[in-house]
């Protein structure tokens, strides 16, 4: 099979075609013939030497999420069967052809998506769902500021706020991604102009928001205690604007504020696992109804992934970028 390897780390040229062995499933496991996967920040960072490949994941093959049909099964499995059209999350590898992953980390694609529109929702979904509902305990009718809104998890968020009947805020760095989110629902649109946004968030919702989603990290954690209610809850999920900042620890206090922590893809095993049947229960209903639908931004061929790198890089995207195998 052709996979796409980091030879050595550096800028997107760095990435290279290669050719290994097909995969054989283990006990428990299934072999998914790939046809398409997407890129993330974390495929980037990867490429860069600032994110390691878990141990169960190769080390030089990145590629988070897929979309493809089994085409072998290993002993054991009794989910899923030779045909079934699947995706699902893994720890790296999915820039292949092929790869063997647990039965319990994939779904069944809803009948209607395409490849691509399926390989752009686990990522995004997943992680969304997650933060929200499972860490952040978000419940019909609260409202939610989601930063880096255009984005592939900033445009699940605001669709699953919207199925829950909630209110939404959404910050991005240049306004021309705002309207595009609202198409999806989202309610409120703010430009992060410096990286500042509370006072904005405070005039559309005066008495705070009841949890925010943030996707960049540095600097607006300290804007998101400024507006968020008493009893708030944080979801920090995203680095991208770096590791450190100054808080406000009395807001913290006297709001008694949560703010919560939470990565998938460095997860033991089993909790992994928890997060894909939360997904699959809750998240693909929705999908196979049409209340929840990826977004695609562009799509480029596994050929491409330096390409298609460098374009994530530039942050002019809206949604997902795909790579069609």
């Amino acid at each position: 099979m052709r996979v796409v390897t980091i030879p050595r780390f550096g800028g997107p040229d760095v990435l290279a075609m290669a050719e290994r062995p097909d995969p054989v499933p283990q006990r428990g496991e299934v072999r998914v013939r790939i046809r398409a996967t997407a890129v993330n920040r974390a495929d980037l960072l990867q490429r860069m030497g600032a994110y390691p490949a878990p141990a169960d994941a190769p080390p030089d093959v990145p590629g988070l999420e897929l979309a493809g049909d089994v085409d072998a099964v290993g002993p054991g499995v009794d989910r899923l069967a030779i045909g079934d059209r699947v995706f699902g999350l893994v720890g790296g590898g999915a820039y292949a052809e092929a790869i063997c992953t647990h039965e319990r980390a994939l779904a069944k694609i809803p009948a209607g998506l395409s490849w691509e529109e399926a390989a752009a929702i686990p990522e995004a979904y997943v992680t969304a769902h997650d933060a929200l509902v499972t860490q952040a305990k978000l419940t019909g009718g609260e409202s939610v500021l989601i930063s880096a809104v255009g984005s592939g998890v900033g445009t699940a968020a605001v669709q699953i706020v919207r199925a829950l009947g909630g209110l939404s805020v959404g910050t991005a760095r240049t306004a021309d991604k705002l309207p595009r989110a609202q198409e999806l629902g989202l309610d409120h649109g703010i430009v992060a102009a410096g990286g500042t946004f509370a006072d904005a968030v405070k005039q559309v919702v005066p008495g705070g928001v009841h949890v925010v989603l943030e996707l960049v990290g540095g600097s607006y954690l300290a804007e998101d205690l400024r507006c968020v209610r008493t009893r708030g809850r944080i979801a920090l999920v995203g680095l991208m604007a770096g590791v450190r900042t100054e808080l406000d620890l009395g807001l913290i206090l006297r709001g008694r504020v949560t703010i919560i922590g939470t990565v998938l893809r460095a997860r033991p095993l089993e909790e992994k696992l928890a997060a894909m049947r939360a997904f699959e229960d809750q998240v693909v209903p929705l999908i196979a109804r049409g209340a929840l639908k990826p977004v695609v931004d562009r799509v480029f061929s596994l050929d491409e992934a330096s390409a298609a790198h460098a374009y994530v890089a530039g942050n002019t995207g809206f949604g997902k970028v795909v790579l069609k195998v």
